[in-house]
């Protein structure tokens, strides 16, 4: 009876030992991202920071914060002449993050992200004054993403959001690529 009580402890122990060591894969980590966004009928070219963390190997968050490396300017031509337009963005949020691990060393993982995000956008229109407006983005991707190291890690993104009308821009898609550094 003795022994029967001792292996079930032991094997009760077990178990809860590698429930908790699962729970405990507390991962954060920072992370910069580049990113061709396609706005305003324009692709526009941004940079990300951001700060995040891993609560297992299959779900994590991130904080962002997305600025534009340069505002787009272009043309338009008619009959009474040429004008000029410029536009850029920027915005910052949380987005969730599922990881699906593949293969038996599982460097690799396809990533699902779902978010939200608040965005600031600028337009000048033509013979216009600069707009300003801002408004909510709900995000949702897809990527994948290799660990090089055990801290260091590289991701390619793409990214849909939808957008409130913010200066009459509806939706955003972002191909992203960065790099992110573990704790």
């Amino acid at each position: 009876m003795k022994k029967t009580i001792s292996a079930l402890m032991v094997a009760v122990s077990a178990v809860a030992f590698a429930a908790s060591a699962n729970a405990a894969d507390y991962t954060p980590y920072v992370g910069v991202d580049y990113i061709n966004s396609h706005v305003f009928s324009k692709n526009l070219q941004n940079a990300a920071v951001n700060v995040g963390t891993k609560y297992n190997k299959h779900f994590g968050t991130e904080i962002f914060y997305q600025t534009p490396i340069e505002s787009k300017t272009w043309n338009t031509r008619d009959e009474d002449g040429v004008y000029k337009h410029k536009a850029s963005y920027r915005s910052y949020g949380l987005d969730a993050y599922g990881y699906l691990p593949l293969g038996c060393d599982q460097v690799w993982s396809v990533l699902g992200t779902a978010g939200i995000a608040q965005v600031d956008a600028k337009y000048k229109e033509a013979g216009e004054k600069s707009h300003k407006e801002n408004g909510w983005a709900y995000r949702i991707g897809a990527g994948v993403q290799y660990d090089v190291t055990e801290d260091w890690a590289v991701r390619v993104l793409a990214r849909y959001s939808f957008l409130d009308k913010v200066a009459g821009v509806d939706h955003i898609m972002d191909v992203t690529a960065g790099v992110r550094y573990s704790f």
